[in-house]
């Protein structure tokens, strides 16, 4: 009796602990919704002006869009800061696993399990001044986009990946393997409209003058939405935690009242046995 109530106290604590990390991550993830929400537009329209000017671009040989015998990759993963999110940063690098499976890579890790990761099993880094995905800055993305787009020109690799978790619903979270450099170019249908995009200049120096641009908002773009579904990933998992744990308490509060009730009987046993003696 002693042991099970000794359990039942430390399951209490652990579920003390599991229902205010739920509460926390409930209150982070409203913010973290808005904030993924409000990074859309951008990505919307500059994915339309990269489109338009890559289907209308008629220089064969722009970097960004010429693809070259790929001897050497670039994953830019974006994981979590932190475990205790279900699969989260598991499902992350297994994606990258098996997509860069006998492939020679280098990785620009965003989040502190990344760079963790790829440190421990001795991978190029490629930049590591984004370590944290709460919080992320424009500027840190634009830093890392101007970091692929050098990377790329000097030929250090020849495809660049995002691997990404893309938030869904609170329930759907899923990672995405998304092909960032070179630019897949588009074929427009003959009979499509014409946009209304009115170039300073050629379409091929539109591509180079905004792909920093284009890729920073798209990394701003895939760690909000990596960010909130860590956090719903985790308020989940917390969620289960918490659940499980209140399940546990009253199976153990069961067997502790079993287990006092087999020794009251014992107790009154012994008393009418040793009353009839």
């Amino acid at each position: 009796m002693k042991d099970i109530k000794l359990r039942i106290r430390s399951v209490e604590s652990t579920m003390q602990i599991t229902k205010a990390m739920q509460l926390v991550a409930t209150s982070k993830l409203r913010r973290a919704k808005e904030r993924m929400e409000a990074s859309k537009p951008f990505g919307v329209v500059a994915r339309e002006a990269i489109s338009a000017a890559v289907a209308r671009c008629e220089d064969s040989n722009i970097p960004f869009l010429t693809p070259r015998e790929v001897k050497r990759r670039c994953y830019v993963v974006v994981a979590g800061e932190r475990g205790l999110a279900g699969g989260y940063n598991s499902n992350i690098f297994k994606a990258v696993d098996a997509h860069a499976e006998g492939a020679d890579y280098c990785v620009l890790p965003v989040g502190r399990k990344a760079i963790d990761k790829y440190q421990h099993l001795k991978k190029e880094l490629l930049e590591d001044i984004q370590s944290r995905v709460e919080g992320t800055s424009v500027s840190s993305c634009f830093r890392m986009a101007q970091a692929i787009v050098d990377g790329y020109q000097a030929e250090r690799f020849d495809e660049v990946w995002l691997v990404y978790t893309d938030f869904h619903t609170m329930m759907d979270q899923r990672v995405e393997v998304e092909q960032l450099l070179p630019v897949v170019r588009a074929h427009l249908p003959e009979d499509a409209t014409p946009v209304s995009t009115v170039y300073e200049v050629e379409p091929a120096e539109t591509l180079r003058q905004v792909m920093p641009d284009y890729l920073a908002g798209k990394l701003y773009s895939a760690i909000c939405d990596s960010y909130a579904s860590e956090v719903a990933m985790r308020r989940n998992a917390m969620d289960s935690a918490t659940k499980n744990a209140d399940a546990m308490i009253s199976d153990l509060r069961l067997r502790f009242n079993r287990a006092r009730q087999g020794a009251i009987t014992q107790e009154i046993t012994e008393i009418v046995a040793g009353a009839e003696e």
